[in-house]
């Protein structure tokens, strides 16, 4: 976004942190027994002008998103977790009900939209090849795992050198589990650019 500083801490119209936003929902939910937020612990401090107080741990983040959700992951306490990004503050109760629900049953579970646009697979500057679209979702946050499955995946991973750009592409990779797609909304955006704002 070219901020030259960390997003999540942009102020939207309310003078509330992007990162506040992501919070909220899970801070009020009944069910949310812990709240990882991993960030720097002085930063979050200045930005938000609160201290880790009830169920908010803080945790160093890590040089990538895969080190930084293993360096939160090591703070879990609960046997499920719901890992989400801090820059997606757009998510329904809806939404993360339907997870919950899902995670009743299931091993895995992971927000996700229809494609609207048509891909196409690219090699050396040329389309190779153009995916059936209706085979194709587009992934969202939160992704919900039982505790234990997600940390021996990603300890695979780590193992093996392997850098993902979303958790249950490392659980699809390291485990038997299937992950279940749960339809979520194109409103539970990710702000990556100022567009998105």
């Amino acid at each position: 976004m070219g901020l030259g500083y960390n997003k999540a801490y942009y102020r939207i119209k309310d003078g509330k942190t992007i990162l506040e936003h992501s919070m909220a929902l899970f801070e009020q939910d009944p069910d949310c027994v812990q709240l990882v937020i991993v960030t720097d612990s002085e930063m979050y401090r200045r930005e938000t002008g609160t201290d880790t107080e009830g169920c908010i741990v803080i945790v160093q983040g890590g040089s990538t998103r895969e080190e930084s959700v293993w360096n939160g992951l090591q703070a879990v306490l609960a046997d499920t977790v719901f890992i989400h990004d801090g820059a997606r503050p757009f998510l329904s109760q809806e939404n993360l009900d339907d997870l919950k629900q899902a995670m009743k049953t299931e091993f895995a579970a992971c927000l996700a939209v229809p494609c609207k646009d048509t891909i196409k697979v690219i090699e050396d500057g040329y389309i190779t090849s153009t995916l059936p679209r209706e085979t194709l979702a587009a992934a969202q946050t939160p992704q919900c795992f039982r505790t234990d499955l997600i940390l021996s995946s990603m300890a695979k991973a780590r193992a093996d050198g392997f850098e993902a750009t979303d958790d249950s592409s490392i659980v699809e990779k390291y485990s038997e589990v299937r992950v279940k797609l749960v339809t979520g909304s194109y409103a539970n955006r990710k702000i990556t650019t100022a567009e998105d704002l």
